[in-house]
């Protein structure tokens, strides 16, 4: 039988890309008969490489496809794989325009539905309806669904074998401000739990992170930090490794549920019931402070002005977090 191509489009974030891998190879496991490809930008390719039946087209939006007719010319490329469907699971200008050109060459076409209109609800401040949202690997697979097939996703985390021992991955940093946990105070929990036993890894990024993260190392021998001392690929073969992984609401979030990892994340002003928590996560590893009747501000971190410098971890004190991880990691 000929397997049926489906091109899938998403160009950011990291995260959002992230969640998408686990929902593709679910879909490929139920529908044998389907070759999957994903377009999207050329850094984001080592997140499918743990999954050969995933191919992978490299779009470098920002150099060579700029306006209508460098997507025009994204259009021609793509366009001579000769896809059955296309899956838009961004839904913005550029891939609106490509999957448009599809759709007038009579490909199939289904976009994703963000639920705008519900997320605004959830963080309005007059008229909140405090619900959980359905999750985004949820609409994922809606797009899959709408374009006729059936689909149902496990929501289970994948654990990899021969995870190491009283090991913990911690990391601090998150892209906005609102969703970070104060360095001081997890600097204090990254060094605790150092003198308990565990051997602690820190994950960041930018040289800043780098030279941060390096002086918690000096704080314990038990405390490593990989910022800047492995590729890319490498940082997730570690996370792979890990019983544990301590994070924001962050791409680090999704990246150990790719690696089958469970992972312990503290909310501050965004809030899990928008549908990003990590695939195969658990409500019961959140940590959030849950009588702060603000949250959430904001979906994805960006808090509006007059929410700006609002600390949303004051109640939750170093002390609490760090009982509280220790108490989540010996109840399983």
């Amino acid at each position: 039988m000929t397997k049926k191509k489906i091109l899938v489009l998403r160009f950011s974030a990291l995260g959002d890309v992230t969640m998408i891998a686990p929902v593709l190879q679910e879909l490929i496991e139920q529908h044998p008969h389907v070759e999957i490809y994903v377009a999207s930008r050329p850094f984001m390719e080592t997140i499918f490489q743990q999954f050969p039946s995933i191919h992978f087209i490299g779009v470098d939006l920002n150099n060579h496809y700029k306006g209508f007719w460098g997507l025009y010319k994204l259009y021609k490329e793509l366009v001579v794989y000769n896809f059955d469907y296309v899956a838009d699971l961004h839904n913005v200008i550029r891939s609106k325009v490509i999957t448009a050109l599809f759709r007038l060459n009579g490909t199939k076409t289904a976009t994703l539905d963000k639920g705008r209109a519900e997320k605004k609800a959830l963080v309005s401040q007059t008229n909140r309806r405090f619900q959980p949202l359905k999750l985004t690997t949820e609409r994922y697979a809606d797009v899959f669904r709408k374009l006729g097939f059936s689909f149902t996703l496990s929501h289970g985390l994948k654990p990899r074998p021969n995870k190491e021992d009283k090991a913990i991955g911690i990391a601090p940093y998150a892209a906005f401000k609102s969703k970070m946990y104060p360095l001081e105070k997890m600097k204090y929990i990254a060094q605790s739990l150092a003198e308990k036993g565990y051997t602690v890894y820190l994950f960041g990024g930018g040289k800043d992170e780098k030279e941060e993260l390096k002086k918690w190392e000096a704080l314990h021998p038990n405390i490593h930090s990989l910022a800047g001392t492995m590729s890319f690929k490498e940082e997730l073969e570690k996370i792979a490794q890990l019983p544990w992984m301590i994070s924001m609401d962050s791409a680090n979030m999704h990246l150990a549920s790719l690696m089958g990892t469970k992972t312990i994340s503290i909310w501050g002003g965004t809030h899990p019931y928008a549908g990003f928590l990590g695939y195969g996560q658990s409500m019961d590893h959140v940590i959030q402070d849950e009588t702060m009747t603000i949250r959430p501000t904001s979906i994805f971190g960006k808090d509006p002005k007059e929410f700006e410098g609002v600390d949303y971890f004051q109640q939750l004190s170093q002390e609490i977090v760090l009982q509280k991880i220790i108490d989540l990691i010996a109840s399983t």
